[in-house]
């Protein structure tokens, strides 16, 4: 028996987005923000996956999304669950198709299965929304889920890999996240060992073309930032 796929619920406050995340936006893209948007926007305009219609989940307003990456697709399908947010993407990509979906593929660890079921032939971008919306608890599963539902879709995620409350150490030189055995590895790298850096859990999520950004998300956040995609193959 199928289990029946969540809906999203609209909310305005959620400890990765809503209202604080659209102030931080306004305060910061066009300064802290700028080097990892730019980063993001490059990452997206290397991926050219062979649809017409792509899935974003989580997306918010798409403070980190690039205009010419949308353009290539007839339809962008938005999962979000903040209204604003939805307001938003509609009026900043004015020339996208937007179409609002309500499915919560995040919710359990039947999302991956019900996602490919509901968008069989679209490409799919998880928007830095894998490392904060997502249940620790349920990550395990869920990454296994994907894995296997989303096997014949191209796919990508940029999410959160590490955090903390202080600079990295060497942000001249980020390591290569393929030639780097794992996330304590990656902590000792860049924070030389320095206590409370936050592991998401996420990291080699998606399996190709790994890259890692830095985002000064306010002047006392960073954030290390994964970038990896898949291909059918």
């Amino acid at each position: 028996m199928n289990t029946p796929a969540r809906r999203l619920r609209a909310h305005l406050h959620d400890p990765s987005g809503g209202l604080g995340y659209h102030l931080r936006a306004w305060r910061f893209r066009h300064t802290l923000w700028a080097p990892f948007v730019a980063a993001a926007r490059a990452w997206q305009r290397a991926w050219t996956p062979p649809a017409d219609e792509l899935v974003i989940v989580g997306p918010s307003a798409g403070y980190t999304l690039d205009a010419d990456f949308l353009a290539r697709f007839g339809t962008v399908h938005a999962l979000e669950p903040d209204p604003l947010a939805r307001w938003l993407l509609a009026r900043r990509f004015p020339a996208v198709r937007w179409c609002v979906g309500t499915l919560d593929c995040l919710a359990d660890a039947h999302g991956p299965a019900a996602l490919a079921a509901d968008w069989p032939r679209a490409a799919v971008l998880f928007s830095n929304v894998l490392g904060q919306a997502l249940e620790p608890s349920l990550l395990p599963a869920w990454r296994q889920a994907a894995g296997e539902a989303l096997r014949a879709h191209h796919w990508a995620s940029y999410h959160d890999a590490l955090s903390a409350g202080h600079a990295p150490q060497c942000l001249a030189s980020l390591p290569d996240p393929a030639a780097t055995p794992d996330t304590a590895a990656l902590a000792r790298a860049l924070w030389h060992g320095a206590p409370e850096v936050i592991d998401h859990d996420t990291f080699g999520l998606a399996p190709q073309n790994r890259q890692l950004a830095c985002w000064r998300i306010t002047p006392r956040r960073w954030q290390i930032v994964e970038w990896g995609c898949h291909a059918p193959g």
